[in-house]
């Protein structure tokens, strides 16, 4: 099993391999308190992929991750995840717009 490094690789392949086989595809989450490290893992028995981060920030991504794994398996694998990353998108820029005034 080799790690991927991008995170836009790994989500892209990620929905690939679900959409792909939806049945057997599983998605697992691990975090390592005392390392510091989440690790991401999409398999389908045949191919694994797996992501490592030890950075914060990176939450955010496993969240949106989730979000369209939540939407895939709601609605079907050929659902469009396009409104799911937009929503986040848009919750990010206003949380940007946000920070830094005054009250």
């Amino acid at each position: 099993m080799v790690y991927i490094t991008s995170w836009d690789e790994f989500l892209e392949r990620s929905v690939q391999l679900f959409r792909a086989d939806p049945e057997s595809t599983r998605y697992v989450m691990k975090y390592r308190h005392s390392e510091g490290k989440l690790v991401l893992k999409v398999t389908d028995n045949r191919e694994c992929l797996k992501f490592k981060t030890d950075q914060a920030q990176d939450a955010k991504k496993m969240e949106k991750l989730n979000n369209i794994f939540f939407t895939l398996m709601a609605r079907g694998p050929d659902a469009d995840t396009s409104e799911v990353t937009g929503k986040e998108q848009m919750e990010t820029q206003t949380t940007k717009k946000g920070r830094g005034r005054k009250q």
